[in-house]
């Protein structure tokens, strides 16, 4: 990573690598999640590559395809990447809590009413991905800063606590599973 300071380029490298999370990090009904992301590299790399592929796959995806839905009830492409956001966001902010050592209770994201309570009729799938980018570019931010110590940090969710890490990880990991889903039904 670079950094403008005073016109000079500074590189700046992560102080510590953000290690997996053990399995008592995280909820077991997570674990379909977690086994996607398996590959052994250093996080913020695996992150990035997620970024990359999240991108360049809807980026792929065909106009005709971006209002379709595989079945009724079910999200259109452009409400799959609205959910990808909003969950990136929720999830940054529960990192950024844990990491800071803020207690407070958080609950379960209603990803059923995020996606009612959003209008994509006048978006594009193009200004989505630039969302997408924006926000992820954000999270990669926050977890590339985080120490080991913070990263074991929890969360305190009601339903499901988290670590940090746990949190970071499941990032990429929800990613993929979606990916696999436009893969296999879109």
């Amino acid at each position: 990573m670079h950094t403008r300071h005073g016109g000079r380029v500074l590189s700046m490298i992560p102080i510590e690598v953000m290690h997996r999370p053990n399995r008592d990090e995280y909820h077991s009904g997570y674990q379909k999640y977690f086994d996607l992301v398996l590959e052994e590299d250093d996080y913020l790399n695996i992150l990035r590559r997620n970024t990359a592929e999240a991108v360049e796959s809807f980026e792929r995806i065909s106009p005709e395809k971006h209002d379709f839905s595989y079945a009724p009830g079910k999200w259109t492409i452009k409400e799959i990447l609205m959910h990808l956001i909003d969950t990136e966001r929720v999830f940054a902010v529960r990192a950024l809590a844990a990491a800071r050592g803020d207690e407070s209770t958080f609950y379960r994201m209603d990803e059923e009413l995020y996606a009612r309570s959003v209008d994509l009729s006048k978006r594009s799938l193009a200004s989505l991905i630039a969302e997408f980018k924006t926000v992820r570019a954000g999270s990669v931010s926050l977890l590339e800063n985080i120490t080991e110590e913070q990263s074991r940090r929890w969360c305190n969710v009601v339903t499901h606590p988290m670590s940090v890490r746990a949190i970071a990880f499941f990032l990429i990991a929800h990613i993929r599973h979606h990916l696999a889903v436009i893969r296999e039904r879109y």
